[in-house]
């Protein structure tokens, strides 16, 4: 993933990715850069228009992980429960102030 993003950084700066620039993205970000990994991904991107690929990137919906999607309903369980709680409460005391002037 390192290696993609280094790619990134260089087409957001506006440079055409090689083998050097990697390597020294890599090195900057403290990672030991693989020259086949440089070469595999740098012919895997010939012929391909980065900025299209993002564009058609963003328009696809990206569903959040498994893990993030189920902490929000247990925050919503949990104001559920208390709201509950509360409404019971109002209740009971609704309730004794029924019996003082029943």
């Amino acid at each position: 993933m390192e290696y993609v993003h280094a790619v990134m950084l260089l087409h957001a700066a506006g440079k055409k990715p090689d083998g050097e620039s990697l390597k020294n993205i890599l090195k900057a970000a403290g990672v030991e850069a693989d020259e086949a990994r440089i070469k595999t991904l740098l012919s895997a991107l010939e012929g391909v228009n980065i900025e299209e690929v993002l564009k058609g990137a963003s328009a696809v919906a990206v569903s959040p992980a498994p893990q993030a999607a189920a902490a929000p309903p247990k925050a919503e369980e949990k104001k559920e429960e208390k709201k509950e709680e509360e409404e019971k409460k109002e209740e009971e005391a609704m309730a004794g102030l029924a019996a003082l002037f029943g």
